[in-house]
């Protein structure tokens, strides 16, 4: 039986681990202020696509939403080079469509993972496990492992960035366009490689600081339980 109850605590682990992983996806591209305009000047994205700040964040903001799901296309109207003008082409427009899949699966995968660590909660109840115990030793546990496998996969990517990049878009896209051309396409532009590899470090220090939190509060409950005895 205690084999089950630690079973389940380090599914929780990991169920939670998965969570706090997209959520700071999420709370980078979409909850830090002035994230996309500072990157947007320390790249000089406004010159190579003609744009006003204003109008750029704009065309942001829309896109971001539609990744969401809270907007039904990716036709944005907007100002290039003084010229009114759709933002997207239809290349661009059908990668984002197939980006918006990876989003919107992440955010369903979140939600099974909440449901998960719920019912590992309310089973280990059931079991009469002593939960006080169980869940803060195995979420500590598997926060470890969890985070030393993450962390070989970011010194590797590190290595190269690009080369994992390119195998990252591979993974999960199942076509070529993906591919895009900085001389036809704006949105490019806007993402440049190096745009990508600041929000990949900045998600993993948030990821970072979330887990390290996490193993800091279970760790001092047992030490806490510990001390009570």
């Amino acid at each position: 039986m205690k084999l089950l109850h630690n079973a389940l605590g380090i599914v929780f682990a990991f169920a939670l681990m998965f969570t706090l992983l997209i959520t700071s996806v999420e709370a980078v591209t979409y909850w830090t202020p002035g994230y996309y305009e500072k990157e947007y000047e320390k790249y000089d994205v406004l010159d190579d696509v003609q744009m006003e700040m204003d109008d750029l964040l704009d065309v942001t903001h829309e896109m971001m939403a539609y990744l969401r799901g809270k907007r039904a296309d990716m036709h944005v109207p907007t100002i290039v080079n003084g010229q009114p003008r759709e933002f997207f082409n239809q290349r661009e427009i059908a990668h984002m469509e197939d980006v918006r899949g990876l989003f919107l699966g992440a955010i369903a995968l979140r939600r099974i993972c909440l449901i998960l660590m719920a019912a590992c909660v309310a089973l280990l109840f059931a079991l009469k496990a002593e939960v006080r115990k169980v869940l803060p030793r195995t979420v500590c546990v598997g926060t470890v492992l969890f985070f030393v496998v993450l962390a070989v996969l970011a010194g590797i990517i590190s290595t190269d960035f690009n080369k994992y990049f390119i195998i990252f878009h591979h993974i999960f896209f199942n076509n070529d366009l993906w591919m895009l051309d900085p001389n036809t396409d704006l949105l490019i532009n806007i993402v440049p490689e190096p745009f990508f590899m600041d929000t990949a470090a900045r998600i993993a220090a948030t990821y970072a600081v979330s887990v390290v939190a996490v193993f800091a509060g279970c760790a001092g409950w047992l030490i806490h339980l510990k001390k009570k005895k």
